[in-house]
This record gives C-alpha cells, structure tokens and sequence, in this order.
C-alpha cells in the first residue's frame, strides 16, 4: 500500500492527526489533573459546612465527609485565621504543595507529567482559593494514587477517541484523494499507455476534462506534447512519401533532360547569334537539372550530400540567376541590381550555392508578380577577414507572420499557393552544410532581405 499514493497518504494522515492529537493530548491531561484538585477543593469545602453548622461532629461523621471528599484534612482560612475544619491521620509525609491559584500553563503541564509517570503515590497539599466567597483559602492534603488512575484512564479515552478520529479522517481523505486526484491521475496515464501504442493517431489525443488546476495543466501540455509529435510524425511519413516520389521522377526526368542535352549540344552549333547567346545558358540550365536528378537519386533521403568546396565566381553565378528570372518574368516591370566587388569569389559549392540564391531570387519574383506592381530585386555581396555575406532584398509585400515563424520548416514556411514549403528549409541546410547561416534580416510592407554568411574556413 505505502507504494501508491492513495496509500502512503492513507498512512501519513493517520500519523499526522495522532501526532496532532498527542499534542493535545499533554495540555489536556494537564487540564484534567488542575480540574481535579479543583474538584477535591470544592468538595472538602463542601464537607467542612457541617462543622461550620455545629461545632461538634461525631467522629464517624467527620470520617464519612473526609472519605466522600477524597482528602485527609481541610484547612479553611477565613477573616485572617487559619482554622483546621476536618482531619485525620496522615499516610505519610506531605511530599509536594501545589498552589492553584496563580499556577501558570507551564507549571500544570510540568507536574501533569510529574504525577504521570510517577508510579509510586503521595501526600500532596493542595492550595485553592474557596468557591462563592466561603473564605480566603483552602487547603487540603491528599493520596495521589486515585490522581493518578483517574489521568490514566482519561489519557486512555483520549487516545481511544483520537484513534477512531484518525482512522474516520483519513479514510475519508483516502476517498476524497482516490476521487479527486487519484483518478483523474490513473486516467491521465492510461491516456499516455494508449496513445504510445499509435501515436499516429489524432484520436487518441488526449482531451482535458478535470477541474483541479494543476492536473489542467498536465493535461494540457500533455495534449499539446502530443498534438506535436503526432504533427511531427506525419510529417515525417509525408517525407519519406516524398523523397520516394521523387526518387521516381528524378529517375524519368533524368532520362529526358539527357536527350534535352544531346539536342542542346547540336544546337551549340548554330551559326545563329542569339542561339548562340541561348544556348550556353540552356546548357547550363539543363547540366544543373541532370545533377540535381542524379544527387537525388545517389542522397534519395532526408540528408543533402556534403558539399564539393571550389572558388565561385558571385557576379557570373549572379548573373545566370538574374537571366533565368527575367525571362520568368516576362513583361512585368521588375528590375534586378547587383551590387557585388568586381573580380569577388567565394569558396563554396557552385551548385548548392545556385540553388540556394535562386530560391530566394524566384520567391522575391514570384512575390512581386503576384501583386502587379512594380518591383526591384537586388543581391549585394561584401566580405571581411572571417566570412562572405550575401544579401538578398526585395521590395516585395513582405511575409506574413505565420510564414515568418515557420519559415524554415518543412512544408510550413510557404504562404504561395502551389507551394511545397521545401525551398526555405532546403536552402538552410544547403548554407548549414558549408558552415554558414542563412537568415531573414527583415520583413515588412517594404519588402524582405535575407542575409546568407559562409565562414572562409570551413570545419570539416
């Protein structure tokens, strides 16, 4: 039982109100000892009003007022003398003198114990002040063996009561905790049994329903820790759905883009300026996708492979970027601005840091085109003794704040209808990849401006 919690607060309620009660229990017998000299004093001066009416008493009349009175003699004082009203003979020497009048708490608990614990019996004076005006003070000697039976068997009362209180008080705490908390509890923790053996399913997400504060608030971060990894779960199923999907196209699209390849390679050829302008710029094109085919099918899962470091040129790469996205654009009126030192490179992986820059430049386009206002894109570079920084501004309506705090988790940063969500999170682990950071510097209705800083030396 004590392994439970109904149980061991069963057992520490008992050991409690018994340890309150022994606490109570000291004053009280000291409260019972001072009620009954008391008693003894009113009785004796009961008992000396004979002698008062007549001044002769037959001796076994004394004996009989004596007896009923428990005492050995009565001293009554009264107009400043001191007169002894009835005695007999004495036991033994009188071994204590205890004054009621002015006895403090302290002194009554003390000689309570005293008397207690003393097994071997007294004479004891006792002193008193007489009830209804009979006198100044009254004195009275007596055997304490009675004294000390009757503290016993009142001891013996209180302790019988203050265990049946015990027992009637903590079985109905026992009942109050197995309703109130106990249940509510096991409830809790069945919940948790059941959703670990599915937690796929939304279903067995826990519903709060208690009405006690603080298991609310277990059941509530229960419920969100839940709702959570259930999220995280399906995510993580629509991952792996995904990556085999697109292991699959990769696969086809692979295929096709190699026949594009063979046909650009005739067409590099021709004797046609602007297809020689084009064709380049094709080629590349169709060269990145049959890489980027190729990567997925030899990485098909949730890891990118490690970057291939090599010296980029920013402008050239910069500017394959800014000519695919014109031609995207069409007839909108969207400028594009470089602002990078001439002659600069970087050390990184030309492909991964393609992707990456033409991620945020096709957002920044797609962004603006959609509103139909005019727009400018711009990409500025600078380096220091430590990093390359690339900034990537637009002057676009800006991100919503729910694709703000989600900006870089899978399928949750994109607002763009027909977005996937991928492109953010991939292009940061593109940039972690290289040991760098990809941040959003701001994001208002002027526009968004993401920062990109790779280190010059790369951990490897």
């Amino acid at each position: 039982m004590f392994n439970t919690l109904s149980g061991r607060f069963l057992i520490l309620t008992t050991l409690f109100v018994m340890l309150a009660e022994v606490l109570i229990f000291v004053p009280s017998v000291a409260r019972f000892r001072a009620d009954y000299l008391q008693d003894r004093l009113e009785r004796a001066q009961i008992a000396s009003l004979a002698l008062l009416a007549d001044d002769m008493i037959a001796p076994e009349l004394e004996a009989e007022l004596l007896e009923n009175a428990e005492v050995y003699n009565v001293v009554l004082r009264r107009d400043e003398m001191r007169e002894l009203m009835l005695s007999s003979p004495l036991p033994d020497a009188v071994a204590y003198d205890f004054d009621l009048r002015d006895a403090s708490a302290t002194d009554l608990i003390r000689d309570a114990m005293m008397r207690l614990f003393d097994a071997e019996p007294e004479v004891i004076r006792v002193i008193g002040d007489p009830v209804r005006g009979g006198g100044l003070v009254i004195e009275v000697t007596m055997w304490t063996a009675k004294l000390r039976a009757a503290m016993i068997d009142y001891g013996l009362n209180v302790l019988a009561l203050s265990a049946v209180i015990s027992v009637i008080t903590a079985l109905l705490l026992f009942l109050a905790v197995q309703s109130l908390i106990v249940r509510p509890i096991k409830g809790v923790v069945g919940n948790m049994k059941a959703y670990a053996a599915d937690p796929e399913d939304a279903r067995r997400i826990i519903s709060p329903d208690t009405n006690v504060t603080e298991l609310r608030e277990a059941e509530l971060t229960l419920r969100s820790l839940q709702t959570d990894l259930t999220g995280a779960l399906k995510q993580k199923e629509r991952l792996a759905q995904l990556g085999g999907a697109v292991a699959r196209i990769s696969h086809d699209l692979r295929n096709v883009l190699t026949t594009a390849q063979l046909f650009a390679d005739r067409m590099e050829s021709s004797e046609d300026p602007m297809v020689k302008r084009v064709v380049p710029k094709l080629v590349n094109s169709i060269h990145r996708a049959v890489s980027l085919c190729e990567n997925t099918l030899a990485f098909g899962k949730a890891e990118e492979p490690a970057p291939s470091l090599g010296w980029v040129n920013l402008a050239d790469l910069a500017g394959d970027i800014f000519d695919s996205e014109r031609l995207s654009a069409g007839e909108h009126d969207l400028s594009f601005a470089e602002d990078i030192p001439m002659g600069l490179t970087l050390r990184a992986d030309p492909e991964q840091l393609y992707r990456v820059l033409s991620n945020l430049v096709r957002n920044a386009r797609q962004a603006i085109v959609a509103t139909g206002k005019p727009g400018e894109i711009a990409l500025q570079a600078s380096e220091t003794h430590k990093d390359w920084q690339i900034r990537v501004a637009d002057t676009g309506p800006g991100l919503p704040k729910t694709a703000r705090d989600h900006l870089f988790q899978p399928f949750a940063g994109t607002n763009r209808k027909g977005g996937s969500g991928l492109g953010m999170a991939i292009a940061a682990e593109l940039v972690r990849g290289h040991g760098g950071s990809l941040e959003l510097e701001r994001s208002d209705e002027t526009g968004t401006s993401f920062v990109i800083t790779l280190p010059k030396e790369v951990n490897t």
